[in-house]
């Protein structure tokens, strides 16, 4: 009876050990949940924030830097509604933003196109002027190239030297007394450097460079 009596101290402490192993096994499983949540809930407040930079941007970023933090967010893999969501809007904005993009890209592409068209066709009649067999063809050619520019009175700028970012012009001159000039000389020593055109396509402004 007296060992009996001996072994239950024992017993006793073994199971106290066995509940408080149990009982912090479950503390530890408890924190790792705890701890998860948190950290979950961060990585939502995180893509809510990027998101909304991205909706609410008043030209602070870039198309690029959006599309880079919106990949970014899209990484975490967070399946909330509202972030989802957001997800989509800020996508919305950045296809938005990229059309947009092209459209001017290829306005702008349009537009170089048509310069580099009038300096040949201008170039063209420039040749033709001045290599002119008669007087009546010239002036015919005159009349054509007149139809380029906004005014017979567009001014035209003829440089002569350019050193160290300074550039020197000659007298100025109008288009007409230069393509008249053309016809008298019967030769074409000036190429062309550079033109600006109005809304409706026609130059306003000639900048010619000795060849």
């Amino acid at each position: 009876m007296t060992r009996i009596m001996s072994k239950v101290p024992f017993i006793i402490l073994i199971a106290m050990l066995i509940s408080f192993g149990m009982g912090g096994c479950k503390s530890q499983k408890k924190l790792a949940r705890e701890q998860a949540a948190a950290e979950y809930a961060q990585k939502v407040e995180q893509a809510r924030k990027n998101l909304t930079a991205i909706i609410n941007d008043e030209g602070n970023m870039t198309t690029d830097e959006k599309e880079a933090l919106l990949n970014k967010t899209k990484a975490m893999n967070l399946n909330e509604p509202e972030i989802l969501s957001m997800i989509r809007e800020a996508e919305d904005i950045i296809a938005s933003e990229r059309a947009e993009e092209e459209r001017l890209r290829k306005e702008a592409e349009a537009a170089k196109k048509a310069v580099l068209s009038t300096t040949a066709q201008l170039d063209k009649y420039f040749r033709e002027i001045a290599n002119a067999g008669t007087v009546d063809y010239a002036n015919q050619k005159i009349t054509e190239a007149l139809k380029l520019f906004a005014s017979p009175q567009t001014p035209v700028l003829i440089i002569i030297s350019t050193s160290g970012g300074i550039i020197d012009y000659d007298r100025p001159t109008t288009i007409i007394k230069y393509l008249n000039y053309l016809k008298d000389q019967k030769k074409s020593i000036n190429a062309i450097e550079n033109l600006q055109e109005d809304d409706n396509g026609k130059i306003i402004e000639l900048e010619l460079i000795k060849k």
